[in-house]
């Protein structure tokens, strides 16, 4: 009796041992699971997605550059000098688009020459007229110019520098009657000035604030 009873107790011990182990396996292989789960998850998460570039590899937008015309070769008409826009950036430049059968161009442009008489020399500052009309050429262009006594640059434009013109500052810049102008800053950036004949007090007020200013 008493040898059932110890190997009845025996094999009670032994069950619970073999339970005990399956079960803290079974626990052991559960935590492995939870641990690994976040890596997974983390993969997963990632798939399908760029890989977000740092600060270094991130390209840099470059900056706008200016008009073409800026760069193009003008050959001024009382000279021959042969100069860019690009060149002279650092100065105030005031640009007037004309004809020469224009008389509101003629009107502008005698104001222009009492505006320089106001203003007086400097050597930070350029008045620039542009002949837009493509049937005229730079010898009707001379003999305008030294006839009324304007003596400062006037050039005869491109069809390019034409039809650029008129992209960037309006069609109304090829209609020289209106007497289209703006000024150039130290920058290169373009004020278009309102359509209309300014009066050499007007084209102080509106030119002395950007002489006033400097390059940063």
């Amino acid at each position: 009796m008493k040898k059932t009873f110890w190997i009845t107790n025996l094999l009670v011990i032994t069950a619970i041992a073999v339970t005990a182990c399956s079960t803290s396996n079974m626990a052991a292989e559960q935590q492995l699971v939870v641990e690994q789960l976040p890596e997974e998850a983390s993969e997963n998460k990632n798939e399908g997605t760029a890989p977000i570039e740092s600060e270094s590899e991130q390209s840099v937008q470059p900056e706008s550059s200016f008009p073409t015309w800026y760069s193009t070769p003008l050959t001024d008409v009382n000279t021959g000098e042969v100069f860019t826009i690009e060149e002279n950036l650092g100065k105030v430049i005031l640009v007037e688009t004309l004809a020469t059968w224009c008389s509101n161009c003629y009107k502008q442009q005698t104001e222009v020459a009492r505006f320089h008489d106001l203003l007086g020399e400097r050597d930070d500052f350029i008045s620039l007229g542009i002949d837009i009309d493509p049937n005229e050429d730079i010898i009707l262009l001379t003999g305008y110019v030294r006839k009324n006594g304007f003596d400062w640059f006037y050039i005869v434009a491109s069809e390019d520098m034409i039809n650029e013109i008129s992209l960037l500052y309006s069609p109304q810049f090829l209609n020289p009657p209106s007497t289209p102008m703006l000024i150039i800053d130290r920058k290169g950036n373009a004020h278009p000035l309102n359509f209309g004949i300014k009066s050499a007090e007007e084209l102080i007020n509106n030119v002395l604030p950007y002489l006033d200013e400097s390059v940063k």
